[in-house]
């Protein structure tokens, strides 16, 4: 018996990053194609966990949307783990949360670009912001305060968000945080050493989840760490050449439901697998 074949029924983990892969970025519709596939994984047996940069109340209606009451969810890329359960009130418990102090960067964004808009994150709840949001822009609620309040709270995700912002993204790690140039007018700033390979990794020992039977699924930069991590780390067929070059794989486009390709195609055959030709 090869290893492949001792690998066979085992429980797998399939860790889906949200925006682009499973909805449109700041949307909650998930088609039925991709909500099908979840279901036919999770009734094999197989764990999956949502890992995304959205935020706890960002992720908890895509939770709803795929049926998700029991499983773990990775939020703010790494910096929020919670464990669901339609037992509690909220529907949820917090299993890990990694705060930073987000003063130097405030200082740091306001000096060298003085109209950039901030946003600190509130776990549960929303931002803290220096100038509210457009709509779908954050998870939550906001709540306007003077950037010297806002840099004195401790927080688990700092949102730099204006032209010319990739220009904190140097400074900012060489404070020794974590920042993140998710779009070109968006830098996502987390404690240090965080992604969401990190929080996954401790997930998966949890669950005693071998590491030959992770798969990942994303289409962002964000995904680099997720998707190295992974046996298995797949990349939407629309992610850039980077995310492309990054992942063991690359599946169908959000529009040609992807995701479910990749789940379908691992669900009864373990990790060693070809995805269609894309």
């Amino acid at each position: 018996m090869n290893h492949q074949d001792t690998l066979q029924n085992r429980t797998m983990l399939a860790a889906l990053d949200i925006d682009g892969t499973l909805a449109r970025s700041g949307t909650t519709q998930i088609a039925p194609t991709v909500k099908a596939a979840v279901a036919r994984f999770r009734t094999d047996g197989h764990r999956v966990v949502l890992a995304s940069g959205r935020s706890l109340v960002g992720i908890l209606p895509i939770a709803v949307e795929l049926g998700l009451t029991d499983e773990w969810v990775i939020a703010s890329n790494g910096a929020v783990t919670a464990r669901l359960d339609s037992r509690v009130p909220r529907g949820y418990g917090l299993e890990e949360v990694r705060n930073f102090d987000p003063g130097p960067v405030v200082r740091l964004a306001r000096t060298i670009l003085p109209d950039v808009r901030i946003g600190a994150e509130r776990v549960g709840w929303g931002y803290d912001v220096t100038h509210l949001f457009p709509t779908g822009q954050l998870n939550g609620a906001q709540q306007i305060v003077s950037a010297d309040l806002l840099g004195e709270r401790s927080t688990t995700r700092l949102v730099v968000r204006g032209p010319g912002v990739g220009r904190l993204v140097d400074p900012v790690r060489a404070t020794g945080l974590t920042a993140l140039l998710t779009e070109p007018d968006w830098v996502d700033v987390t404690a240090p050493g965080l992604s969401k390979a990190t929080a996954l990794e401790k997930v998966r020992a949890n669950l005693g989840v071998e590491p030959a039977l992770t798969l990942a699924v994303g289409d962002g930069e964000n995904d680099l760490e997720m998707l190295r991590w992974a046996a298995r780390g797949v990349a939407m067929g629309h992610a850039s050449a980077v995310v492309r070059e990054a992942a063991d794989a690359v599946t169908g486009t959000l529009d040609q439901h992807g995701a479910a390709t990749a789940l379908d195609a691992h669900r009864p055959l373990g990790l060693a697998v070809t995805l269609p030709s894309q």
